[in-house]
């Protein structure tokens, strides 16, 4: 955790917004590491939790972090908790919590209220179209007997 929170204080210094993140092993070796460069990158998506989930996959050569722990400076918002849920990793621990992260205007609370919504119902407008040539994907998919799940 200290280099998660090390990780931090140095993207500042460097121009990026104040998290870090890194993926351990199960014996507690760092096998990748992540910072936020969202402005820096003019990337939304480029959170150090993406980043540094992003570069295990990359070095280990998978999608599956299974036995693997994330590190981070703070409590990751949907999207990045999104990913670690994909990523299979097996424990989060984190320094500052989302409540935190609110006190200095990073503010992803408006995303879980908006999660807990029908889409029908969220401040984002979204209408489902052509779902009957779309399924034909998905029906595609799960006839496939060369694909590898995930």
């Amino acid at each position: 955790m200290k280099e998660a929170i090390r990780l931090a204080n140095e993207n500042i210094k460097n121009g990026g917004g104040p998290f870090g993140a890194l993926i351990a092993d199960k014996d507690g070796n760092i096998v990748s590491t992540g910072v936020n460069r969202v402005t820096a990158n003019n990337d939304p998506t480029a959170h150090a939790e993406v980043s540094a989930i992003r570069s295990a996959s990359e070095k280990l050569k998978t999608f599956n972090l299974e036995g693997h722990t994330i590190y981070t400076s703070c409590e990751p918002c949907p999207m990045c908790l999104g990913a670690i849920y994909w990523a299979h990793l097996d424990k989060i621990y984190y320094g500052n919590t989302k409540s935190d992260a609110k006190e200095i205007d990073f503010d992803d609370s408006f995303i879980y209220d908006e999660l807990s919504l029908s889409p029908a119902d969220r401040k984002l407008t979204s209408q489902q179209l052509l779902h009957g040539e779309a399924i034909k994907t998905f029906e595609n998919w799960a006839s496939n007997t060369d694909k590898t799940p995930y």
